[in-house]
This record gives structure tokens, C-alpha cells and sequence, in this order.
């Protein structure tokens, strides 16, 4: 019972470690601004040029990354150190004969001449522009980071059939073999069918893998854990993928449902043909949309739960805030698995309706 609840609090700590950091940071800083709540969820919900550890003596502790831009005097690149950590347009990087700023995570390029960022009513910058960004952000690291953990998990099981004589998984293999099996037998099989499911096996697999490992890494504190399938870049090219596939993969009956539904008076074949070709693409979008909304919803709860001990200014809510975000937490460990099944099974469907043969 001891070390369960030093774990718990171990957990509840670290859940604490960049919340406070950047609470600290804000109030010690700007000590007439009281604290945001929406302000802070959103700088950790959203992507980052920077893995924002945290603060130490009013000192903020970073990992930076490489900020890599196309501007007219072509690649200009440097690290997200060179904006200490500057996230309102201060800071400026003079490099390769422009002049850069950081402004709530977008990198802008002041114009020629300008000192400083000029703000109209709105708080948009009016004298720089945005460069093309292709900087290895926060998302795009840890997606780098979870496709080399998913290539040592598969080939070291792969490894591991290969030099077993009897085919009996053992070690990593017997870790991902169920899973696998799961995603035939439960997924690929009753959706798909039996005889044309193995064609959209390593696709499912590898959503589904992918999915899960990112929606588990989004869980860890101590680096901010990025928010990938809380992106909806990330999501939309996912279920852009599927679109691609089930379009390519529609045989004639499938089509022939679309544009002219086989057995209704040919009024209701008019009438459903424009619904069924929006419904082409709103089953992406939902793919899309539920994804994102979920794993989303899950990081601003356990924020926002965690922002009460700053709003009430008192470590008596602590206790609370730190229960019921250790519950969230639990539940979000769960709900990583039930959304990579959720999309993978959706998307096995979406297959399976555009190669399902007619019936006689």
C-alpha cells in the first residue's frame, strides 16, 4: 500500500512539473498579470518549437530543436534556443539577412528595417510575415521517435520468429503477437471478409500501432509529451489515407450505390445520389474530427483540473486537483488503445463497403 501511494504522488508530481513551471515563469515575470488558465492549456495542448521541461529558479529548462525556414534569401536555419525561450515577439534572431521573431509558437520575419513587432487592435503582427516553416517542431520529433520505436519492436520481433525453429513467439514477439491477431481476427476479417482482407493488413496495422504508441507518449509529463493526435494536420492525413484507399479500392456495386441506388424508384435515386457523394467524404471527416476531439478533450481536462491549484491560490486544492487528474490520467491510458481501435476498425469498414460484392 506504501508504494502504491508514493507512486501516486510520484505521478501526481511529475502531472505537476510543467504546469508549474510555466506558472512560475508567468507570475514571477509579469507579476500584475494574473494567471490564464485557457492561456496555459493552450501553450502545452498545441504543437511547440521547443520541449519546455521546466523552471528552476525563474530559469526556464529546454530542449530545443532546429528551426528550419524558406525565406527569400532561400534556407535560413538556427536553433529555438536563439529566442530564449521568447514566445511574444521580443527576441529577435538576425540570421541570413532577415530578422526573425517567435509569436505564440509561429515564426514570423520582421520587414525590412523593422525593430520591433508592431501590433495592430487585434494583436496580429503588422509589419512581418510568415516564412515557410518546415522547423522539426515538437509533433514531428516525437512522430520521428515513435516510428523508430515501432520499427525495433517489429523487427526485433521479427528476429525472433526468424531464429525460433518452432514459430513460438517469445519476448517482444509474444508482446505484439496477440495484437496483431487482434487486429485480423477482430477487425480486418469481419469488415473486410475473409478473402480480401490481407491486402489491408499492413495498413490497419500500421494505423493502428502508430495511433496507439503517439496517443501513449502524449501521456508523458515530464517532456510536455507531444500532442500528436491532438493535431489536426496529424489526423487529417491520416484519414486522407483511408479516403485514398477506400476511393482506389470502391468496385462497381459500391459505386453503383453511390450514384444509383440499385432497387428504390428512380425519384429516391435522384434524391440519395448527392447524400451518398457527401457522405464520401464526411466519413473522413469524422475519422478526422473524432481523433483529434478525443485525445484533445482528454489533455485540457487534466489541465484544467490541475489549474485550480492557481486559480484558488491554495496548495488545500491540490489534493482534489491531483485525485481526479490521476483518474483522467488513468482513463486517457485506456481511451489511447480505444481510439487507435476505433479509427482502425472505421477505416477497415470503409474498406469493406467499397469491396463488398453485390448479392444476388
Amino acid at each position: 500500500m506504501r508504494i502504491s501511494t508514493f507512486k501516486a504522488v510520484f505521478l501526481g508530481f511529475l502531472l505537476t512539473l510543467p504546469i508549474a513551471g510555466f506558472a512560475i515563469d508567468k507570475d514571477n515575470t509579469e507579476s500584475d498579470k494574473k494567471f490564464d488558465p485557457n492561456e496555459m492549456i493552450m501553450h502545452h495542448v498545441k504543437d511547440a518549437h521547443e520541449f519546455h521541461i521546466i523552471d528552476i529558479d525563474d530559469k526556464p529548462i529546454s530542449l530545443p530543436l532546429p528551426i528550419i525556414l524558406w525565406t527569400d534569401n532561400g534556407l535560413t536555419t538556427f536553433m529555438s534556443s536563439e529566442f530564449h525561450h521568447d514566445d511574444e515577439g521580443k527576441v529577435i534572431v538576425e540570421k541570413n539577412g532577415g530578422s526573425f521573431v517567435k509569436l505564440h509558437e509561429k515564426i514570423y520575419q520582421l520587414n525590412n528595417r523593422a525593430t520591433a513587432v508592431a501590433f495592430d487592435d487585434k494583436h496580429h503582427p503588422t509589419n512581418a510575415s510568415k516564412p515557410l516553416d518546415i522547423s522539426i517542431t515538437r509533433n514531428v520529433f516525437m512522430m520521428w521517435i515513435s516510428v523508430l520505436v515501432l520499427l525495433l519492436i517489429f523487427i526485433s520481433a521479427a528476429r525472433v520468429y526468424k531464429k525460433s525453429e518452432n514459430k513460438v513467439p517469445t519476448g517482444i514477439a509474444g508482446f505484439v503477437e496477440p495484437l496483431i491477431v487482434f487486429v485480423r481476427d477482430e477487425i480486418a476479417k469481419p469488415m473486410i471478409g475473409e478473402h480480401k482482407y490481407k491486402k489491408y493488413m499492413p495498413y490497419l496495422l500500421t494505423i493502428f500501432f502508430f495511433i496507439w504508441i503517439n496517443n501513449i507518449f502524449g501521456l508523458i509529463p515530464i517532456l510536455n509529451g507531444a500532442n500528436l493526435s491532438g493535431n489536426i494536420a496529424f489526423t487529417m492525413t491520416l484519414a486522407v489515407f483511408t479516403f485514398i484507399i477506400t476511393t482506389f479500392s470502391g468496385n462497381k456495386n459500391y459505386w453503383k450505390h453511390i450514384f444509383w441506388m440499385p432497387g428504390v424508384p428512380v425519384p429516391m435515386k435522384i434524391f440519395l445520389m448527392p447524400i451518398e457523394l457527401i457522405g464520401i467524404f464526411t466519413k473522413p471527416i469524422s475519422l478526422m474530427i473524432r481523433l483529434f476531439a478525443n485525445i484533445t478533450a482528454g489533455h485540457i481536462i487534466i489541465l484544467a483540473l490541475m489549474s485550480l491549484i492557481f486559480i484558488f491560490e491554495t496548495v488545500w486544492v491540490s489534493p482534489i486537483s491531483v485525485a481526479f487528474s490521476l483518474f483522467i490520467t488513468v482513463i486517457e491510458i485506456v481511451v489511447t488503445a480505444i481510439q487507435a481501435y476505433i479509427f482502425t476498425i472505421l477505416s477497415a469498414l470503409y474498406f469493406g463497403m467499397a469491396t463488398e460484392e453485390e448479392h444476388h
